[in-house]
This record gives structure tokens, C-alpha cells and sequence, in this order.
């Protein structure tokens, strides 16, 4: 007979029981394990030791007793009578075991019943014997036959070498041991269940912040993060964060890590959209002088073709001049693109640590040189130079340093109006060396300030060659001081604006 096919083969159930033994516990059941077998352990072994102990104490008791019962029943005995006899001369416990030997009887025995004495038969009496035989005279424990175990000392006759057995039987101190031991039982039992529920409340409330943890873990992980403008609002609640403990510890760092992570997606974020405006702009800018370049180079073509079809001088002339003109810009509008692809070509490189030539560089006479450049080409503006007596010397590369104070002097030059006075300073601070540039033109405009060292940004939204470049300029300027390990800022108010670079004042090489 064949299995039918939903039937689960052997195989299937043995990996389905191999998965539920495997499968992990969870931390509250390893807890409550833990801490109940610890408990019901000890609780064992206090009830096997304290049993043991009062075993022991009765076991003692219950010999006194059989010395007791001795003492009672030795003056009574006489080798003419019986066991039996002797037993009922007196008022003993019941129970209470008597085998004795005699020359005129012989072997005696009798036990006390609640009736009175009874006597035991020859066949109980040979069992005895037997039970007896071989073990140690004084103190024995024998399972004696139908009548059960019984603690049996042995004793001296009076007035002959023979002894005589009393014994008493253990059924009070088994009986009371039983007790004992199914109170502590119950008791344990009880106790342990109670300690369950009490542990597991413990547990649960001690684990809520661990849940809390998780949960909000479990709901990070469900976002989204791959794409868009992603923001982590989860956060453990701050009831469940106490940095006292060790859980709260774990919610306080998955809080921190979770901020810290929302904190980079902000700046991948940041990242994007400003790459996004740099392709932005880069775009715009070389769109502007390709397709003044495709425009010429139309041009020419066109003229060339009237010429060819009307081949007077006057249309040759004309087609010359025209293409000679067309030429011109693209040259024109060629530099201007060779000079943005240079400038973006300087950024890239500054931004992997490459493009630096290390000398000595005089930033005083950097200084100078710089300002004497910017006087013909902004002859409407003030020029003033303001330095130390002592050169200020420091480690740098001579043509990227005189980059940043020449776009700092063309950007001073290009937003501000004629009659503006611009004042070149360099001084040495500390450890530092300080270059400022300040005019007392009209300042920068709130809205653009934060974005000024940015790339492509513009004081002039309209892109007017006249009015600005490629808005590289600062950023240029902000990548090569910063390469050096420098720093620079501005701060500007209407009649005051001020750039200032602060550069290590270091006249030897640093690398």
C-alpha cells in the first residue's frame, strides 16, 4: 500500500522535529527556565537535606525509645515464661517487639497489638531468626516478615550470657518523613508556580524596553531608504530609554544610531540636489557657448554658400569678413568653455588631494603683486594694500594661492559699483597667517550668503557676463584653502564685507 502524497514521509517529519528542537528559545523562556530549575533545584535539595536530617533525628528518638522499652521490660523477665507473658505484664507502646530465649521454653516471641499481646508463631519466629542472623547485635534495621521494618537492639538476659531482642517499628518515622516530604511537595510546587507568574510579570516589564527596541527597529527597517528624500522619524520613546540600565543603554545608542543615520540621508540628500543643480548649471553654462559656437559656425557655412553660388567679389568679400567674425567668437566662446572645463578639471582634483605644488610662498608680495594686477582692470575702484613690514611666509603652492586672492579681488571688483574701495590686508596671527579682502561696497545678499562658496553660485541669478562668471570662483578659491588646511569665511553688512583666509603659517614643506 502506498503513502498517499499528503501524507508527510519520515524523512519530512524528522526535519520538522530536528526545526522545533533547534528553533531558538526566546530570552523570557530562557529566563524563566533558568531561574525556576535554580529555584526548584535548591528547593530539592533543601527538602532531601532537611528529610535526611530528621530521619536521622527520629531515627534517634526511636532508639531512646527501644532503650526506654528495654529498660521497662528487662527486670520483667523470666526465663519460665513467654515473650507473650512478659509483654502483658506491663503497659507497652504498640508495636513494640519482643523475642527472647529461654532453657525452659525456648524461643519466644511476641509483639504488642492494640488488643494486647500477641504471640508470634514458630514460622514468624524462624523468620526472624533469619533476618536477624549475621547482623550486628547491638542496633540493626530488618524488614522483619509481616510485620514490616523494624529498628531491633539487642540485650543483656540478667543473670545469664544470653540476650533478648526489642525492637520498635519504623512505620512512625516513615510516616512522618512521608509527610514531610509530600508537604514540601506541595509546597514546592505551589511556590514555583507562584514564581512563575511573578517572574514572567518581572520578565515582561524588565523586556518592554527591549520590545520597544525592536519594534522600532522592525519599522525602520520596513522604510524605504534607496531613493528620494528619506527621513527616520522612528525613535525608542524616551520613557524607555533610561542609560541606567542595560537595555535602556541599547535603546539610547539605536536612538543615536538611528539620528546619525538620518543625519547622512539628509546629506546624501543635500548631496544629490546639489549635484543635481551642478549638472544643472554646468549644462547651462556650456549650452550657452555651444550654441553660439553652432550658430557662427552656420553662419559661415551660409555665407560660404552665397558665395559659391554668386561668385562676385563684393559676396566673396562679404562671406570672408563674415566668416572671419564667426571664427572669432568660437574662439571666443571655445576659451570660455576650455576655461569652465579647466576650473570643474581643478575641483575634481583638489577633491582627491592632487593638483598642489609645495614651496615657500611670500603671501605679502603675493599680496602686492595681486592688487597691482586689479588696479587696470577695475581703474574705477580704490585699491589700497595694508601689510606688516616683515614678510609673512608659510608653506604652500605659490600659483593656486595667487588664484584665490586674485578671485577674491575680481570678485570684489565684478559685484561692487564704481567708487568702491577695496582694502587688501595681510597679517600674521598666532600660528596662522590672515589674508582680508574688505570693500565697502554694498554687501551680499542674505538669501545667497549661506550658498556663496558653493559651486556655480551666484550673487546674479541672470548670468550676465557682465555682471559675473560661472559662479566657480569662491568655490575654487574654498577648495585650495582648504587643501592647504586652511580656512575661509565672510562676513558681510551693507558698507562692510569682508572675505578672510586664515592659512598655517608654516615655511616649510608640510607633506
Amino acid at each position: 500500500m502506498s503513502a498517499s502524497p499528503t501524507d508527510p514521509s519520515p524523512a519530512s517529519q524528522r526535519d520538522g522535529l530536528r526545526f522545533r528542537l533547534k528553533r531558538p528559545w526566546t530570552l523570557q523562556a530562557r529566563l524563566m527556565t533558568a531561574v525556576i530549575g535554580m529555584v526548584a533545584f535548591i528547593l530539592v535539595m533543601i527538602g532531601i537535606s532537611t528529610s535526611a536530617i530528621l530521619s536521622q533525628v527520629l531515627i534517634t528518638n526511636l532508639d531512646a525509645a527501644v532503650t526506654d522499652a528495654a529498660s521497662s521490660i528487662q527486670p520483667r523477665i523470666v526465663f519460665q515464661n513467654s515473650a507473650n507473658d512478659v509483654l502483658n505484664s506491663g503497659r507497652f507502646d504498640s508495636g513494640t517487639l519482643l523475642v527472647m530465649s529461654s532453657p525452659a521454653i525456648g524461643v519466644t516471641g511476641a509483639v504488642v497489638e492494640d488488643a494486647g499481646a500477641r504471640a508470634l508463631s514458630n514460622a514468624d519466629l524462624s523468620r526472624i531468626a533469619d533476618s536477624l542472623r549475621g547482623a550486628d547485635p547491638s542496633v540493626r534495621t530488618v524488614d522483619l516478615p509481616n510485620l514490616g521494618e523494624y529498628l531491633v537492639r539487642a540485650f543483656p538476659a540478667p543473670g545469664s550470657d544470653s540476650y533478648f531482642f526489642v525492637g520498635l517499628p519504623l512505620s512512625q518515622v516513615t510516616g512522618t518523613i512521608g509527610a514531610i516530604l509530600t508537604t514540601v511537595a506541595l509546597v514546592t510546587a505551589g511556590g514555583l508556580l507562584l514564581l512563575a507568574v511573578v517572574i514572567a510579570i518581572i520578565i515582561r516589564l524588565g523586556l518592554r524596553p527591549l520590545r520597544s527596541v525592536a519594534d522600532t527597529a522592525t519599522r525602520v527597517a520596513s522604510l524605504r531608504m534607496d531613493q528620494g528624500d528619506v527621513s527616520i522619524e522612528e525613535r525608542v520613546p524616551e520613557d524607555q530609554v533610561d542609560e541606567h540600565t542595560e537595555i535602556g543603554q541599547v535603546g539610547a545608542a539605536l536612538n543615536t544610531l538611528l539620528d546619525r543615520v538620518d543625519a547622512s540621508l539628509s546629506a546624501r540628500q543635500r548631496n544629490e540636489d546639489l549635484m543635481r543643480r551642478f549638472v544643472a548649471d554646468a549644462s547651462h553654462e556650456l549650452r550657452t557657448p555651444l550654441a553660439s559656437i553652432r550658430g557662427f559656425s552656420e553662419l559661415s557655412l551660409r555665407a560660404m554658400r552665397q558665395a559659391q553660388d554668386d561668385e562676385s567679389r563684393q559676396r566673396i568679400a562679404m562671406a570672408v569678413e563674415t566668416t572671419e567674425q564667426s571664427l572669432e567668437r568660437i574662439q571666443a566662446q571655445s576659451l570660455r568653455m576650455t576655461t569652465l572645463v579647466e576650473d570643474l578639471l581643478l575641483l575634481a582634483r583638489l577633491d582627491e588631494g592632487q593638483e598642489l605644488v609645495y614651496g615657500t610662498v611670500d603671501l605679502t608680495r603675493l599680496a602686492v603683486e595681486a592688487v597691482g594686477d586689479a588696479r587696470p582692470a577695475g581703474p574705477d575702484h580704490s585699491w589700497t594694500i595694508d601689510v606688516d613690514a616683515e614678510p609673512v611666509e608659510l608653506a604652500g603652492d605659490v600659483s593656486r594661492l595667487n588664484q584665490v586672492v586674485a578671485n577674491l579681488l575680481a570678485n570684489a571688483r565684478t559685484h561692487t559699483p564704481a567708487g568702491t574701495e577695496v582694502t587688501v590686508s595681510v597679517t600674521r596671527e598666532g600660528d596662522e597667517a590672515v589674508l582680508r579682502v574688505h570693500d565697502d561696497g554694498p554687501g551680499i545678499d542674505p538669501s545667497v550668503a549661506a550658498q556663496l562658496f558653493e559651486r556655480f553660485a551666484r550673487a546674479d541669478r541672470s548670468r550676465d557676463r557682465k555682471t559675473g562668471g560661472t559662479g566657480l570662483g569662491l568655490s575654487i578659491a574654498k577648495a585650495i584653502v582648504e587643501a592647504h588646511g586652511g580656512t575661509i569665511a565672510v562676513r558681510s553688512t551693507p558698507g562692510d564685507t569682508t572675505f578672510e583666509v586664515r592659512l598655517p603659517a608654516k615655511p616649510v614643506d608640510p607633506v
